[in-house]
């Protein structure tokens, strides 16, 4: 799909458009654009984004694109949420944004169909631990589809947490392919006691620590 035949008219429900320092995944710490989408199709207890859960401003591509122009110069840009593939036109966009240079980046909770997003964007996949109170099991073939330059992500809120992770990614062969990162749950997993838990079982997962909530604090906004 090549930009001149998508309909920069089509719209989508954006809760804010920034830019900042890129805080997870294996791109943390550089500079990044960021559209976050509004609504989600779960309500993760540990979310730290729910205010993205109800309706957004509807913007047309077009307009996305116009309000990136007014950031800094950066070519990196993650599409995020709420959950992104819960809108039409989050696919559109990222081929638009492809064709124009741009490395994209996508974070979703992993239980919504990826098969159409362009193979170049890099899909950071959350698995869900029991913690998260859904089914574990939503589309587990949604790995089956990952590339080497994907990332699949779990969030760990107890020693439970992190055995049933690891085992499920041991289980699924996901080290051997791809980036694995484990993020402690801001205020109730120490970092250090997830970091002795990944040292202690020998296993290269990364340490995921949200840093854009070390640089701009907890619990604030578009950073």
């Amino acid at each position: 799909m090549a930009s001149f035949d998508v309909d920069m008219a089509q719209t989508m429900e954006i809760t804010e458009i920034f830019h900042s320092i890129q805080g997870e995944s294996a791109a943390a710490g550089m500079p990044c654009h960021f559209i976050r989408t509004a609504g989600c199709n779960l309500r993760c207890p540990w979310c730290d984004s729910a205010y993205a859960f109800g309706r957004g401003q509807e913007l047309s591509l077009a307009a996305i694109l116009e309000r990136l122009k007014t950031f800094p110069p950066c070519q990196m840009v993650e599409l995020t949420g709420g959950e992104p593939m819960l809108q039409a036109a989050a696919v559109p966009l990222m081929q638009v944004l492809l064709d124009k240079g741009y490395r994209v980046l996508l974070e979703t909770n992993g239980t919504l169909d990826l098969r159409q997003v362009p193979r170049a964007v890099t899909k950071i996949v959350d698995i869900k631990p029991p913690s998260a109170g859904i089914d574990p099991g939503a589309l587990w073939k949604n790995l089956d589809g990952l590339s080497p330059h994907d990332e699949v992500k779990c969030v760990i809120t107890s020693h439970a947490d992190y055995a049933w992770a690891r085992d499920k990614v041991l289980d699924l062969g996901l080290l051997d392919l791809l980036t694995v990162s484990f993020s402690p749950v801001w205020g109730e997993v120490d970092a250090r006691d997830l970091s002795r838990w990944i040292l202690a079982d020998g296993l290269p997962i990364r340490l995921n620590l949200q840093l854009h909530k070390f640089i701009w604090g907890a619990g604030v906004a578009g950073v």
